[in-house]
């Protein structure tokens, strides 16, 4: 066996203990088995630099091109932005740019003529806010201000309101820097009222971030029935307080690892961002990352042009079809879910969540737990078929012996 062949077969063995979408044990991804053309297209871009632009013209033009196709779908044909690793660098990017037009507004006493500026930018963020913002913390020194979750695990739209009404009154100026809003929490997949924290930043000239990285390929294609009533799903440019989302293709877009989407308004906003780099063939660099890979968006670009809207839509009608149906059979056995499923999400609730978690594992089922009510977190992707379903409330029954 020659040296090549003796690698390739080492890296299959590693491989091979990897878990397998296909298999239908992983129930607590956001991820999924990509679609199948992007092998292809990883072939045909994978020595791509978008770090690097002017070497790649045409990946740049890709990356161009899907922005302004989801761009589109989020109502907004005059959007910008980046392809870039996922919803962590997407959200990083956009307290990054809250946090710089904070600084900005202060230094050109936007803001009034304080003295000091405060040493942290206020972000008002929902305590079911990804992970991602607590990087962002460490990273920024911001002070992260979180309303209590209303009932409905949504961020409490009065309390964000009032918050924001009695510091400007205080202080006599705003001193908050951002807000943030959730379409399809990670833990839940709940919606915060995007519509009324819009009219809250847009009065008060406060920049709002809504991270769709799961919702948004999932939002504008749900069908009306399966649609909670009095529940608002609006979430994007439409609403003028909206400056930033996050979208990643690489959840329920089926692009492969890594694509995920960061989103402005306008081109505006590059400004307070860029970095020189003089030595490559664009000299500004917005992106977190400087060398990142055409892949993401080369794939992007294609399933877009692929599946288009009606692709889209029968990817999440089934993916709703299976949450309604997997929600049914877990109540037909005693389950009870923490709240209706507002998206392709299911909290189951368990008071020992994290000891069904293990004993799911020993058995070679994969769920994972939430962090803000003790429950299973189940969430309904492409690669899950009904008879994985049932074998999941099969075992459950077995695991609480009911």
């Amino acid at each position: 066996m020659d040296k090549s062949k003796e690698i390739l077969s080492k890296l299959k063995e590693y491989r091979d203990l990897d878990l397998k979408y296909e298999k239908g044990n992983i129930f607590g991804s956001m991820c999924t088995k990509p679609h199948p053309i992007t092998l292809e297209i990883i072939k045909m871009f994978y020595e791509t630099n978008l770090g690097d632009p002017g070497l790649f013209i045409g990946t740049k033009k890709l990356e161009e091109e899907s922005i302004q196709m989801i761009g589109k779908l989020l109502h907004n044909p005059n959007a910008f932005g980046y392809i870039i690793s996922g919803g962590t660098e997407a959200n990083i990017t956009a307290m990054r740019l809250f946090n710089n037009i904070s600084k900005a507004n202060f230094k050109n006493k936007k803001y009034g003529n304080k003295k000091n500026r405060e040493d942290s930018s206020k972000i008002i963020i929902p305590e079911t806010a990804h992970f991602s913002f607590d990087k962002s913390k460490d990273m920024m020194n911001l002070d992260l201000i979180r309303p209590p979750l209303t009932e409905y695990y949504t961020s409490n739209v009065k309390w964000v309101k009032d918050y924001v009404e009695d510091t400007i009154s205080k202080n006599g100026e705003n001193s908050i820097s951002g807000i943030v809003g959730i379409a399809g929490c990670t833990e839940l997949g709940t919606i915060d009222n995007i519509k009324e924290l819009s009219k809250i930043a847009y009065t008060n000239d406060i920049p709002l971030h809504v991270d769709a990285a799961f919702g948004g390929f999932v939002i504008p294609f749900l069908e009306e029935k399966y649609k909670l009533k009095n529940y608002n799903y609006e979430f994007d440019f439409s609403l003028d307080g909206v400056k930033t989302i996050t979208i990643d293709p690489h959840k329920m877009g089926l692009s492969p690892i890594s694509a995920g989407g960061i989103i402005f308004r306008n081109r505006e906003y590059k400004k307070y961002l860029d970095i020189e780099a003089p030595y490559l063939t664009e000299t500004l660099q917005a992106t977190i990352l400087g060398t990142r890979t055409g892949v993401g968006a080369a794939t992007t670009w294609g399933l877009l042009k692929l599946l288009c809207k009606d692709g889209y839509a029968k990817i999440t009608h089934e993916c709703m079809e299976k949450t309604t149906y997997l929600t049914n059979k877990l109540r037909e056995n005693g389950f009870e879910t923490v709240i209706e499923p507002v998206l392709n999400i299911i909290a189951i609730k368990d008071d020992n969540a994290k000891e069904t978690c293990k004993k799911l594992k020993e058995k070679g089922l994969y769920v994972s737990v939430c962090r803000c009510t003790n429950a299973l977190r189940i969430v309904i992707m492409p690669h899950l078929e009904f008879e994985h379903l049932d074998n999941l409330v099969n075992t459950l029954c077995k695991i609480n012996k009911k």
